[in-house]
């Protein structure tokens, strides 16, 4: 082979392989991972007009302190008012008297069902206090039902879970409490919802004490 031969077999040799690395190259380019393109970010919601719905719900104010020495583990719990601005000593405003405690969430179905018949209880005349606690909740969704199905009753939130830590609330919801003039909180058990003004009288004077 003469050599201009060979330097034209070396040169072509040459060529070839930086033809393959740069295939090689290319293709672990095409296959190499790309992070996905961000996607968009999700609308914030649209914020509730808490004074708007309040006024729509029109809610009577929450209970104030009887005056009774708080007792029992609701004594110091203080949360938020639902249907105006502050805040509600649940221990002295039950303090030294019979009280029903529902507790029920805007998403709870069987709360829906169930107001109606708490709401027409608390007109009797011989009814005790009605106190609703909405738990796990947006106070707009929680006022907005409560305007919806036309119930009006007093009714305070639970953020931090004060309220649930104070009375055992268990998973399931609703949750009713007669609390008793000792302060001690009594559950209804089974906890079926109430299906009548009739059963939430009956249950109160069964567990009232």
């Amino acid at each position: 082979m003469s050599e201009g031969t060979r330097f034209r077999a070396g040169r072509t040799e040459v060529v070839t392989t930086v033809v393959v690395v740069l295939l090689v190259v290319l293709g672990v380019v095409a296959l190499w991972p790309r992070s996905a393109a961000p996607e968009p970010a999700a609308s914030a919601p649209a914020a509730v007009d808490l004074t708007a719905v309040r006024a729509a719900a029109s809610l009577p104010p929450c209970p104030a302190p009887t005056g009774a020495t708080p007792a029992g583990p609701l004594a110091g719990v203080s949360v938020p008012c639902l249907g105006q601005e502050g805040v509600t000593d649940v221990g002295a405003a039950v303090a030294g008297r019979t009280v029903l405690v529902n507790v029920w969430a805007s998403w709870c179905v069987p709360c829906r069902q169930e107001l109606p018949a708490l709401a027409e209880y608390a007109a009797r005349p011989d009814a005790v206090p009605v106190l609703l606690v909405d738990v796990q909740d947006q106070p707009g969704a929680a006022l907005q039902l409560l305007a919806d199905v036309g119930v009006r009753l007093p009714s305070v939130t639970d953020p931090d879970g004060a309220l649930r830590s104070a009375l055992a609330l268990p998973p399931a919801l609703p949750a009713s409490y007669v609390i008793r003039p000792s302060g001690e909180p009594v559950r209804v058990d089974p906890p079926t919802p109430f299906a009548s003004a009739d059963e939430v009288a009956t249950t109160v004077g069964r567990l009232g004490g």
